[in-house]
């Protein structure tokens, strides 16, 4: 029964990895489009 142990812990610490990197990616989208709001002419949000 060790193995159903094992790969339990293999799918958790692949789900976490996963998901870890979805907050990633969307903290860094975030990031961009708060600099890119702060500079007006850049990403076509010229007033």
């Amino acid at each position: 029964m060790w193995y159903f142990s094992w790969i339990l812990g293999v799918g958790l610490a692949c789900s976490f990895a996963i998901l870890n990197a979805m907050w990633f990616e969307m903290r860094e989208d975030r990031r961009t489009v708060a600099v890119q709001a702060a500079r007006p002419g850049i990403g076509g949000h010229d007033r």
